[in-house]
């Protein structure tokens, strides 16, 4: 039987909805994507929209997310199950790049899961960092010490 070759934003569509929820490549221009790609193996490397990365595929399958990307998402309503949102007395912090420690988080989405990409949010519901959880959403909510997120990009460039 022939295999169905996906065109590039399909692929990236599927994979949105499949990470980071069911629905939510719907709210985003996807067929505006541009891509680049490996040269050695022929795969999507980065994902462009206007000549803002949006995120970077994973050699594991998954996206990094940057602000831009988590910007573009939270179009869409499902996204926040992805985020986690932080106290105000350290949202300067972490929007310099610093970690997200446990005892900062005031509420986590039932996506966080360890090893997955997450939007970092203050009181008021804007972005102010992406990174990776380091703990589920029920550890992170449970423990009162201990790091929740490894910031890969605060809002503000710091680091």
């Amino acid at each position: 039987m022939p295999k169905l070759a996906l065109d590039p934003n399909q692929k990236i569509a599927a994979n949105i909805d499949a990470i980071f929820g069911k629905g939510i490549s719907s709210f985003i221009p996807v067929d505006k994507f541009t891509f680049t790609f490996s040269r050695r193996t022929g795969r999507i490397k980065n994902v462009l929209l206007d000549n803002n990365l949006v995120t970077t595929l994973r050699i594991d399958g998954g996206l990094a997310l940057t602000i831009f990307g988590a910007k573009l998402f939270m179009k869409s309503p499902n996204f926040k199950e992805n985020c986690v949102t932080v106290s105000k007395d350290v949202s300067e912090f972490i929007s310099k790049g610093k970690s997200v420690f446990c005892k900062h988080v005031i509420n986590c989405g039932s996506n966080v899961r360890v090893g997955s990409d997450v939007a970092v949010l203050d009181e008021d519901g804007n972005i102010i960092a992406v990174g990776r959880a380091v703990l589920s959403a029920k550890m992170i909510m449970e423990f009162k010490r201990g790091v929740a997120v490894k910031v890969r990009e605060g809002l503000i460039a710091g680091r």
